[in-house]
C-alpha cells in the first residue's frame, strides 16, 4: 500500500513568509482566545482561534495589516496519532470565509526537540496556499500524548476590500486514537532552514544571483520519507544535501503561482524509494538560490526552508529538548514574540523587546 501522492501530509513546509512584525498598540485580535476541542465523532482535535476583527486593506491606508492574536498554549486531551489536517475560517454566523485571510499558522511542541537543533519541535506550519493534507492512517501517524502542550501562533491579514468581524480560525487535526494496532509506523516532522538556528526567517535579497546555506547534524538515525519547502519569488532552487556522503538528497523547484507569490515548491516523495537514510555522524546542508532581476535589494525578500516527514530507525521516545539550553531559550523567546530580529541581531546586540501585550496589528 502506498500513500496517495496528492494528499501526503507535509507537517512543516510553510512558515511565516515575512519576518515577525509587532505592534505597539492594542489591535483587533487582542480579545481572541485559543481553545482545543476533542471532536470524538469526527476523530479530530479542533483548535479554534477567535473572535477577530479583520479590517479590509484600505482601512489603514496603503498595504494591509497583519493581525496577531495572542500566542497561546493548548493541551492535547488524549493519546493519539495525527495523520492529517484541514483549515476553516468562518464568520460569526458560521459562513466560510476565504483562506487568504490566513497569513500563517505555526504549531510548536515546546517539550520535544527538533531533529537538527536543540530547539522546540515545529509540529505544523500552514500558509495561505496550504490545502488539506493527510497520510494513510493505517500506515503513518505522528504520536502525541495526553497532556502534551502545543503552542499556537497565528498571523491573519486581509488583502481583500471587505471588512470582517467575528472571525474564527479552525485548525482540524485528524487523529487515530491511541491504543489501536495502527498506524504501523511513527513519523515526526522536521525542519531545516537557511536562517537557523533561531530568529526571523526572512533575509534581504540583493540584486542578481545569490545563495544561502546552513549545515547541521541530526540527533537520530532514520529516513526522510517526504521533503518539501517554502520559497519566495525570484527563487530558483532549494536543495538538501548529505555533505559527508557527497549526495544531493532532494532539490526542489518553485511552482509558479499568482503575481504576489509562488504556488508552492515541488515535493520529494522519498518513500517511493524507501526514504533517504539520515545518520547522526553525517552533516547535512540546506541551500537556497535566488536570482533577483531588479536593481534593488528587496527587504525580507528571501527565505529558504526545508521540512517534511522523518521516520526514526528505532521507534522509541523522541528526544526531549533541554529547556535550559541557551539556544532553546532564545528560540522560545522569539516564537513567543518576546524578542524580534534575525539570529545575528539577537546574539550580536541586545535583543529588542516588544510591547507587553501579545496581540496587535501592524502594516506590512
Amino acid at each position: 500500500m502506498r500513500p496517495d501522492n496528492r494528499r501526503t501530509l507535509l507537517p512543516v513546509l510553510l512558515v511565516a513568509s515575512v519576518a515577525p512584525l509587532f505592534g505597539q498598540e492594542a489591535g483587533p485580535a487582542d480579545g481572541a482566545t485559543t481553545r482545543l476541542e476533542d471532536d470524538v465523532e469526527r476523530g479530530a482535535f479542533v483548535v479554534a482561534v477567535g473572535p477577530m476583527e479583520i479590517p479590509h486593506a484600505g482601512h489603514h491606508g496603503p498595504g494591509h495589516a497583519g493581525i496577531y492574536p495572542p500566542v497561546a498554549t493548548v493541551t492535547v486531551p488524549r493519546d493519539a496519532y495525527l495523520y492529517g489536517f484541514d483549515l476553516e475560517i468562518v464568520d460569526q454566523s458560521g459562513q466560510r470565509l476565504p483562506n487568504e485571510l490566513l497569513h500563517h499558522l505555526n504549531v510548536i511542541d515546546p517539550v520535544r526537540r527538533e531533529l537538527f537543533l536543540p530547539i522546540a519541535q515545529r509540529m505544523l506550519a500552514l500558509g495561505t496556499e496550504t490545502g488539506p493534507h493527510s497520510m494513510p492512517r493505517m500506515l503513518f501517524g505522528y504520536p502525541v500524548r495526553a497532556g502534551q502542550p502545543m503552542v499556537i501562533s497565528v498571523m491573519m491579514h486581509n488583502p481583500t476590500d471587505r471588512h470582517y468581524t467575528g472571525v474564527e480560525l479552525r485548525l482540524i487535526l485528524k487523529y487515530v486514537r491511541g491504543g489501536r494496532p495502527w498506524p504501523f509506523f511513527s513519523v515526526y516532522p522536521f525542519q531545516l532552514d537557511v536562517a537557523f538556528p533561531a530568529g526571523d526567517k526572512g533575509f534581504d535579497l540583493p540584486p542578481g544571483r545569490s545563495s544561502r546555506s546552513y549545515e547541521a547534524r541530526p540527533s537520530l538515525e532514520g529516513r526522510l520519507m517526504v521533503v518539501g519547502g517554502h520559497l519566495h519569488p525570484y527563487s530558483t532552487s532549494l536543495k538538501l544535501e548529505d555533505v559527508t556522503g557527497g549526495e544531493v538528497i532532494w532539490e526542489g523547484r518553485p511552482i509558479e503561482g499568482t503575481e504576489e507569490g509562488l504556488g508552492g515548491v515541488t515535493v520529494g516523495r522519498l518513500y517511493l524509494r524507501l526514504g533517504a537514510k539520515i545518520r547522526p555522524d553525517h552533516t547535512y546542508r540546506v541551500t537556497v538560490t535566488y536570482h533577483n532581476p531588479t536593481p534593488d535589494t528587496i527587504p525580507n525578500g528571501g527565505m529558504g526552508v526545508v521540512g517534511g516527514v522523518f521516520m526514526p530507525s528505532n521507534d522509541g521516545a523522541w528526544p526531549l529538548a533541554d529547556q535550559t539550553h541557551e539556544l532553546y531559550q532564545l528560540d522560545r523567546r522569539h516564537f513567543m514574540r518576546e524578542v524580534r530580529g534575525r539570529y545575528g541581531e539577537l546574539v550580536g546586540v541586545a535583543a529588542q523587546p516588544v510591547a507587553a501585550q501579545p496581540g496587535g496589528h501592524v502594516h506590512e
